[in-house]
């Protein structure tokens, strides 16, 4: 998907998505978001499923999000901050550790999930994998003068 698509593309780009998941595995008709307390948000995920035919499920819809990000790093889960909004949380987060020393570190007001938009992570291992994928950390560049991303790679 290009960078700033319009809603039209990601909604056919993610209706392709869709496509391939059922053809690869048919009768495939749930999908499962990781949604914590947009209400919107999560309307317009269910309208656009409806719409593709699809059920989505919200199982951490409205789940106290200081207590899921402590139990998802107790239960293993391992990843790195990978994205950071500058208006909301300093550059100095992108690239690290998601764990028990960045959740102490998160000034007031941030969400420990990152729910309002503050980062993102990327996830490389975890309960739901198989086996941990080996990343290695790559460089950090800011972008339109407001989201610093750290490139994760999969090591070669």
């Amino acid at each position: 998907m290009p960078q700033r698509a319009s809603n039209d593309i990601y909604e056919q780009v993610f209706a392709d998505a869709l496509q391939r998941a059922s053809d690869r595995w048919p009768g495939l008709e749930h999908i499962a978001f990781g949604d914590l307390f947009l209400a919107d948000i999560r309307a317009y995920r269910e309208a656009l499923c409806a719409r593709l035919g699809w059920t989505p499920a919200f199982p951490v819809f409205g789940v106290d999000t200081t207590q899921l990000a402590r139990d998802m790093i107790d239960g293993g889960l391992r990843a790195h901050v990978c994205c950071v909004d500058t208006q909301q949380l300093d550059s100095a987060f992108s690239g690290c550790a998601f764990d028990a020393d960045l959740l102490q570190a998160l000034p007031s007001g941030v969400d420990p999930c990152g729910e309002n938009g503050e980062f993102h992570t990327c996830v490389w291992a975890g309960p739901m994998f198989s086996y941990p994928l080996d990343v290695a950390r790559g460089e950090t560049v800011l972008r339109d003068e407001r989201f610093a991303y750290t490139d994760f790679l999969v090591a070669t």
